[in-house]
């Protein structure tokens, strides 16, 4: 179990040159050539059309890069003050999706801006993140041992992850409560109250089968036996299979996809791009987009090893973690590890919320890396 103290050394505000000078631009690299590959992949699944996704995957970039830079100069200390109110804000968002959401594809997600749909649920990612670095970072050692002391983080997380999952969006909510359950690890909850949780939710899952929907049923149990339904259920898993495979060690060639060209794959360009990525450039472009996104991982948990304010660690670390369980899920789920949910693969997937909602995040993170110098003491 890792414990991270409250220690920190008074830093004066940094000047424009020398955050300038902090960065990482190696970090920038990688997240713009994840991006970069994300451009092409588009292009490729619009069969050579910049103008159906490609286009607009390009502009969001540019969009979320500008964001990413921008939150980067931003004083931590606000981040830390307003961590509560942007919590409130997005938690009032998901109430408004209950009420008045947009519908889409069977889900009520997002809210309908006119010029763009806002998926709340993304924000959230982010918010919750700051607002249980905020509150570990004003509590004590002492109060996290307590069962009083770790109430107030589980309903930070559960409260909006209940409301996810009434839209109904799952794999976010599970996300949600896992980044939660990680930061509970960090900051040094006890082994056996994980287990006391583990023991209940395991004991819960036969009421939580009768809740879930048909399809979300279905879904389990076509990861069980994706040949039970081939033309139904399975239809999905059974076609990423068949493209990874034929995409052999180096590919069948840019925009040489049978499976995705010939439209037999579903969702080429969401879910399942990394499938059609991994048919035309095979187990080496597969293999380079994890390698990728292991950098921009071990680069991000080293910033929060370097940082000395709690708050920008446990910022770092459950920002991080967000984006760690979007890569994985998405690269599990179309290798047939998991159930398929509806988890894009960040950077690449075609998608506008989660683009500016991850590229806010890594702005985040090296801004607290940029100051980890800085004692922000109790707010």
């Amino acid at each position: 179990m890792y414990k991270f103290y409250k220690t920190g050394f008074h830093n004066p505000n940094l000047s424009f040159k020398e955050k300038i000078y902090n960065m990482s631009f190696k970090y920038f690299f990688f997240v713009f050539l994840l991006a970069l590959i994300g451009v092409l992949m588009l292009y490729s699944a619009a069969n050579g059309d910049w103008k159906v996704w490609a286009f607009n995957h390009a502009v969001r970039v540019a969009m979320g890069g500008a964001l990413m830079l921008a939150l980067v100069f931003v004083d931590i200390k606000r981040f830390l003050h307003y961590a509560y109110y942007f919590y409130a804000f997005t938690l009032i968002l998901l109430i408004v999706v209950e009420v008045a959401g947009y519908t889409g594809m069977g889900a009520t997600r997002w809210i309908n801006l006119g010029f763009m749909k806002l998926q709340p649920s993304e924000l959230m990612k982010i918010a919750l993140v700051l607002a249980l670095a905020k509150y570990f970072h004003s509590t004590t050692l002492q109060n996290i041992e307590t069962i009083g002391g770790i109430i107030p983080p589980l309903l930070m997380g559960a409260v909006p992850a209940v409301l996810i999952m009434m839209q109904p969006d799952l794999g976010t909510a599970m996300m949600l409560l896992f980044t939660t359950g990680i930061v509970l690890f960090v900051v040094g909850v006890q082994l056996f109250k994980f287990a006391i949780v583990s023991v209940g939710g395991a004991a819960m899952l036969p009421v939580v089968w009768h809740f879930l929907h048909d399809y979300q049923k279905q879904r389990v149990l076509t990861f069980l036996n994706p040949e039970r339904d081939p033309l139904g259920a399975g239809y999905h898993i059974m076609q990423s299979k068949i493209a990874l495979g034929s995409g052999g060690f180096w590919g069948k060639g840019f925009m040489s996809g049978t499976q995705s060209h010939l439209n037999f794959l579903p969702e080429k360009h969401t879910d399942f791009i990394f499938t059609m990525l991994s048919e035309e450039f095979g187990f080496v472009g597969g293999f380079l987009v994890i390698f990728l996104n292991v950098l921009v991982l071990v680069y991000s948990y080293s910033f929060a090893m370097r940082t000395t304010s709690y708050f920008g660690k446990l910022t770092i670390i459950g920002l991080a973690t967000n984006y760690f369980l979007y890569v994985f899920i998405n690269i599990a789920m179309v290798l047939g590890l998991i159930p398929v949910v509806g988890v894009p693969l960040p950077m690449i997937s075609y998608g506008g919320t989660v683009m500016l909602s991850v590229m806010a995040s890594f702005g985040i993170i090296m801004a607290m890396y940029v100051n980890r110098d800085t004692n922000l003491g109790k707010d």
